[in-house]
Order: structure tokens, then C-alpha cells, then sequence
């Protein structure tokens, strides 16, 4: 019975290291600021479809489909909104959405 609990003391020391180790690389990463243009809403899959500015140091201007951290902004946005929300390296979610006009028709405004 020994050879057991010292094979599961190991097991749980390593899975304890390895949760700490990724919790620690997750806070590691990155924010950005996010600038674009809503294209279409789906609450089923929860996510918004941007036309998203460049992303300095981090990716260029695209459309694309994102999730949103929070779901119940799926209910206040709509085509062709200006979104300010936070991203961050490798998450391809959006984070602390914040609303800030309509542009119309969801192409983005002209610099």
C-alpha cells in the first residue's frame, strides 16, 4: 500500500505545480488595447463578429469572429457599433467590452 500513496503523493504534487505554473504564465500575458466595428451578433455560439483596427504588437486589421467575456453585452450591442474592449496575447476574446457609438451599416469609419 505504501509504493500507492507514494506514487499519488506524486501524481498530486505534480498536477499542483503544473496549475500554478499555468496560472502564472496566464497572468503573464499581455493586454491591449481593442478598437473596431460590429458586423453581426450571434447569442447562440456568444460571440460578435469585428472589424477589428491593427493591433500594435500584436495583429493586424481583420474581421473575425470573437467571444465575449461577458454574454450579456450580446443584448446591448448591434451591427455597426464602435466597440472599445481589451484583448490579450494569444486570447482571441474580448474582454471588458465597452460601447461607444454607431458608425452604420458595420463598415468602420475612414481615418
Amino acid at each position: 500500500m505504501q509504493p500507492v500513496r507514494g506514487s499519488l503523493s506524486v501524481v498530486c504534487a505534480i498536477v499542483v505545480m503544473t496549475a500554478a505554473c499555468l496560472a502564472y504564465a496566464a497572468a503573464e500575458k499581455k493586454a491591449h488595447p481593442f478598437h473596431g466595428t460590429v458586423e453581426a451578433v450571434n447569442k447562440s455560439a456568444r460571440t460578435l463578429k469585428v472589424h477589428g483596427e491593427k493591433v500594435e504588437g500584436w495583429m493586424d486589421a481583420m474581421t473575425m469572429d470573437y467571444r465575449v467575456d461577458d454574454p450579456s453585452i450580446l443584448d446591448r450591442v448591434k451591427p455597426g457599433d464602435q466597440i472599445l474592449a481589451t484583448v490579450f496575447d494569444g486570447d482571441y476574446s474580448l474582454h471588458s467590452i465597452r460601447l461607444m457609438g454607431k458608425t452604420g451599416h458595420g463598415v468602420p469609419p475612414k481615418p
